[in-house]
């Protein structure tokens, strides 16, 4: 029997807030000593009350409107309650019924094909405090428990189960996490908890519109894990029916290490966590000219930056897309193209020449360091990155170029220091170059003859020898001239 795969995406996200949802605390936990962060009303005491955090709403909405969703003009906030170690009140303030945003959608792309994907609702709740599993010395297992991140404003997006495929679950979670990052809501970081998924898939006949019992995968902190976790949990499940063995719902962990999704505990449903209105905040008004107000402050997102690319840079899409896929990235090539140096390019190329510098060598080297695109301007920013590229127009040659890349990113000087002090001035005299030319034709007679003869491929050959001999230092375009005219005449 063929089976078609049904996957729904739960993403949470942690918003760049200054504090706390509900109270005044510090959000920025990160590298904070445990249970710093930390007050009267994150720590569940009784008798405290929560206070809305505007700007967490403003990001939800923002982020609602940004995914095409309706914004409804009446939010409450509401009560789940479960009792896990992580969450000292005991319950969660969240959103059941009436979020912020609902019926939106955003779009992916497989194999040149665009896919709309639903997204059911954007709601803002506030993140639990962090479990720390520790082993004694004697081997006993405990847990500590760091507070800190309990209260930090959560968002989140749950996506209709609209996906297909481990790939089409992977290319919406890139999507989703590249459109918060150009809206600045969040870090979008996976590694570090701030952007986390749940994924909830079932498998059903082809022919046959009912899923088999959905299946809740926990614990995926890469967009590598939640496609290997995908991909395992169709097999498994195909595997299960096959032997005859009935799925269940249930809640499933993922584990690197050993390539398998493992049971934890059967899967709630909605009447398990006994929402009821959050009784100590007031329902919300969302106003029209606020949300109007809101999504005049949209930027240009991922998708209309990347045409916009294409239609005025004359980028290949495939550039356009590898630039826009990162916030940083593209701003750092619009700001190139904004220098002295880069209108001194030819104008024909001086788009691409950038292009190919940031997603080459200059990609290389962030990827070799560890680096993001931020932490490479530190280093090198735009205007001496297009004034490397002018350099390598005349003054020096692109293999040299390389180099001198490399020397401004680990010392901080600039590329014109660089090059009067190693001497790399690119050789562009006639004169001075036709001697070096005479000498290699000289001393390779076979190559000569070659070329002679017909082979084009000899004259590479010839033209590496020049530059062998100039230390890369020779005119390639004027160099090659120089022999072809040097050999036909000769």
């Amino acid at each position: 029997m063929n089976f078609e795969t049904i996957i729904g995406l739960e993403v949470h996200a942690q918003l760049l807030t200054k504090s706390k949802m509900f109270c005044r605390c510090r959000a920025d936990y990160a590298s904070a000593p445990p249970n710093t962060h930390v007050c009267p009303v994150c720590l569940g005491m009784p008798g405290v009350l929560p206070v809305i955090n505007r700007q967490a709403v403003e990001y939800t909405i923002m982020t609602a409107l940004a995914l095409n969703c309706i914004i409804p003009e009446y939010a409450k906030f509401d009560r789940k309650n479960y009792p896990y170690p992580d969450l000292v009140k005991g319950y969660q303030i969240s959103q059941y019924d009436t979020p912020f945003g609902r019926d939106g959608w955003l779009t992916i792309e497989i194999n040149g094909t665009k896919k709309k994907m639903g997204i059911t609702r954007v709601h803002l709740e506030e993140d639990v405090a962090k479990l720390l599993h520790r082993k004694s010395a004697d081997g006993e297992v405990y847990s500590l428990v760091d507070v800190n991140r309990s209260g930090v404003p959560l968002m989140e997006i749950v996506g209709e189960p609209d996906l297909r495929s481990s790939e089409e679950a992977r290319q919406y979670l890139v999507k989703l996490r590249t459109i918060l990052q150009y809206l600045g809501v969040s870090t979008g970081n996976m590694e570090e908890g701030s952007f986390r998924c749940d994924a909830n898939i079932s498998i059903r006949p082809e022919d046959n519109p009912e899923s088999m019992a959905k299946v809740e995968v926990k614990n995926m902190n890469s967009f590598k894990a939640v496609y290997q976790a995908m991909d395992y949990e169709a097999k498994r499940q195909r595997q299960a029916v096959a032997e005859g063995w009935k799925l269940v719902q249930e809640t499933r962990g993922w584990v690197e290490e050993q390539g398998k999704t493992v049971a934890q505990r059967s899967k709630e449903y909605a009447h398990d966590y006994r929402y009821f209105p959050e009784p100590d905040l007031p329902p919300l008004t969302v106003g029209r000219e606020w949300v109007a107000e809101i999504k005049a402050r949209l930027p240009e997102l991922p998708e209309d930056r990347r045409d916009r690319f294409v239609a005025e840079y004359g980028l290949p899409l495939y550039d356009a897309s590898l630039l826009t896929g990162s916030r940083t990235m593209a701003d750092y090539f619009e700001e190139c193209t904004q220098t002295g140096a880069y209108w001194k390019l030819p104008p024909d190329t001086a788009a691409k020449e950038v292009s190919n510098w940031l997603l080459g060598e200059a990609s290389r080297i962030m990827n070799a360091s560890g680096i993001d695109v931020s932490q490479f301007r530190q280093k090198i920013n735009p205007g001496e990155l297009s004034g490397l590229i002018l350099s390598a127009h005349g003054v020096i040659n692109t293999a040299t170029a390389k180099s001198v890349l490399g020397e401004m990113f680990h010392t901080g000087k600039e590329a014109g220091e660089i090059i009067v002090r190693r001497g790399l001035s690119q050789i562009s005299d006639t004169r001075q170059l036709e001697e070096v030319v005479i000498e290699v034709i000289n001393s390779n007679a076979q190559p000569v003859a070659d070329f002679k003869s017909g082979k084009e491929t000899a004259l590479k050959f010839l033209v590496g020898q020049v530059m062998k001999a100039t230390r890369g230092q020779a005119n390639p375009a004027l160099a090659n001239e120089i022999l072809k005219k040097r050999l036909t005449e000769g």
